[in-house]
């Protein structure tokens, strides 16, 4: 039997559609969300949750012209299915494939790149004035999720948007969750709010009837709506969002097409910045998802059927860092952990359970989570701010400010460093180096195994008293690599002797050095690996010894050369190296190791490298 998703191909399809259609074709999207994300992996949670509001947003406005801006831009599935990528979305999240997040360069109804939380209203809100500008009726629409009003940034949007009496529509898709379950004061907020969505169709209703009443019918309308406006006030406690000066519309049901279709056509009518506050349930429609649906935010391939995924044999870097912090937590009372709501992407969830007084989510707000940090450490507490690589650079000024210049002892656990996969160019942690190694009083140290992450943290809570960073990788933490020493400071090691070549590794590329070393080995080239392990302080003397009589000297790095390994090493030696590092340039969408192969970061990539190098006649004298 033939499907109407079928016959959807855009927009303009979609609009010829009535209420049952839709909700038909609500349940295809889903089914075939489902279908895609269990052979690709990707966010499955937050698609199933939109889709109805996905669908009245494109059965009301025109994105030929109207702009629309997703919030983090996780949950833009529908919108790409119905945008002319159905066909393409088979390859969602692969090389060379549509991307899991909103791409201008994919279709013109791509308004704005997103990937990062709480920016969706700036963005919008920069479109409504330019539209203004123009004097274009075209709307400018934010779609942003309760857990990205965490982020302080989307605060200041909305005190912006709520001045600048521009025809902004902000859609607050509130399903109580970011990935994990909110937290905070704003969620407790949106919970208490008790307007209903049959107060804003008796709202529409009553406007109509009493604009058609002549003579008396507008002032009339005006004297009822400034009453109405006062009584919901008083009754509401003066709402934070039209204290701002938004227009307060909701909570409506964001699995009832008629209802969002009403309301959002209400807000399309306004001249004036609206907010559509809109519930929604993650993961709806499927079982699993519904069931855990912050397992399924972002998840990697599974049984459609059962929803169950293949069991990983291996430790990650993960769960070593969230297992050895508890640990270490049980002999230390002044351990705490603090995460940006992410407490299971970063391993803190046994510890949150074993010592909640001492777990701290504060929500999507990774700049207050540094000076949070910070002000503990200055209380005499070891602060753990567990956080992933890319989030981090958005604490980048806390981290100078308040915690580098008062040489605080706070540890900063970046987990997802270097490639991180298939969440394309916003999420890659390739350039945590180049943004620490010059701010003052910062150690910088990278794992080369699980082993070494947990030498690492005793060695950071235990032995130091300034700001420390440990970035570790994304998956496995190659535990099968023994320690072939303690963490001394600053100290770096030999793992490998050799007379011909020297490479200076660091963190998960360590392997690939050693892996890189074999080969040569295999082609009549001796090679030595050294296992930088800090990148500040650096280990200069074992350096320039090991440096000695070799024909090359390379450097294997997953970050960007500019600011990271490479330029510490060319710094100490006062001569040209082989760099082998990511280019300077946005990593695309693909798998980690396809990312690592491209940029010969792989053990065969850097031992053709060095072959190349030697041949050129390139040599370190």
């Amino acid at each position: 039997m033939k499907k109407i998703l079928d016959e959807i191909n855009s927009s303009a399809d979609l609009k010829k559609l009535n209420i049952l259609e839709l909700e038909i074709l609500a349940d295809e999207i889903r089914e075939f969300l489902v279908d895609v994300v269990s052979k690709n992996g990707g966010h499955l949670s937050s698609n199933l949750g939109t889709v109805e509001l996905t669908l009245a947003m494109h059965k009301v406005f025109d994105f030929s012209l109207d702009k629309i801006v997703w919030d983090v831009g996780h949950q833009s599935y529908t919108h790409k299915i119905i945008t002319g990528r159905k066909e393409r979305f088979e390859s969602l999240r692969q090389k060379g494939g549509i991307s899991g997040f909103p791409k201008t360069e994919e279709s013109e109804t791509d308004a704005f790149n997103t990937g990062h939380s709480s920016t969706s209203v700036s963005a919008a809100l920069g479109f409504a004035t330019a539209f203004a500008m123009a004097k274009s009726d075209a709307r400018a629409i934010a779609v942003i999720g309760d857990g990205a009003l965490t982020g302080g940034m989307a605060y200041e949007a909305l005190n912006h948007a709520g001045s600048s009496c521009l025809p902004l529509i902000v859609i607050l898709n509130d399903n109580g969750m970011s990935i994990s379950q909110n937290v905070g004061g704003l969620s407790q907020y949106l919970r208490r709010v008790t307007s209903k969505s049959r107060y804003i169709n008796a709202k529409v209703s009553a406007n109509s009837f009493l604009k058609g009443l002549p003579v008396v019918g507008e002032p009339f309308r005006k004297f009822v709506h400034k009453s109405k406006r006062f009584v919901k006030k008083v009754l509401l406690q003066k709402k934070l969002f039209e204290n701002m000066g938004l227009e307060y519309l909701g909570p409506v049901d964001g699995h009832d097409l008629k209802e969002l279709i009403t309301i959002m056509n209400y807000a399309k009518s306004l001249q004036k910045p609206v907010i559509i506050h809109t519930v929604t349930q993650k993961g709806k429609g499927y079982a699993p998802s519904e069931n855990d649906p912050a397992r399924f935010h972002g998840i990697g391939k599974f049984d459609p059927e059962t929803g169950e995924a293949p069991l990983c044999q291996k430790d990650t870097y993960s769960k070593v860092f969230g297992r050895e912090i508890t640990r270490l937590a049980r002999d230390n009372e002044k351990i705490v952990c603090i995460t940006a709501a992410m407490p299971d992407g970063t391993g803190l969830t046994d510890f949150s359970e074993e010592f909640p007084d001492r777990f701290f989510d504060v929500g999507i707000a990774e700049g207050h989570a540094v000076t949070f940090s910070a002000a503990l450490a200055k209380s005499g507490l070891v602060p753990i701010f567990a956080v992933y690589s890319t989030f981090l650079q958005r604490g980048y000024d806390q981290i100078i400010h308040d915690v580098a210049f008062q040489n605080l002892h706070t540890v900063f656990a970046i987990d997802r460093a270097g490639a991180t996969g298939n969440d394309g160019e916003t999420h890659q942690g390739i350039y945590d180096f180049s943004y620490l190694s010059h701010i003052p009083n910062m150690r910088i140290l990278a794992p080369s195994s699980g082993e070494e992450l947990g030498a690492m943290l005793k060695f950071a809570v235990c032995e130091c008293s300034g700001p420390v960073a440990i970035r570790y990788p994304r998956g496995s933490a190659g535990i099968d690599r023994k320690m072939l020493s303690e963490i001394k400071d600053g100290a770096g090691i030999l793992e490998r002797d050799g007379s011909d070549v020297l490479i200076v590794a660091i963190g998960s590329e360590v392997g690939e050095a050693v892996i890189a070393a074999e080969i040569l080995e295999k082609n009549g080239i001796s090679a030595a690996v050294m296992n930088a392990r800090f990148l500040k302080p650096f280990d200069e003397t074992l350096l320039k010894n090991l440096a000695r009589g070799k024909k090359l000297i390379a450097t294997c790095e997953d970050n960007v050369a500019n600011g990271g390994l490479s330029d510490v090493v060319r710094k100490i030696l006062g001569r040209e190296i082989l760099e082998i590092a990511f280019p300077d340039e946005p990593l695309k969408c693909a798998g980690i190791d396809e990312q690592k192969r491209d940029a010969a970061l792989d053990g065969e990539g850097i031992a053709e490298k060095i072959m190349m190098g030697l041949s050129e006649g390139d040599k370190i004298e």
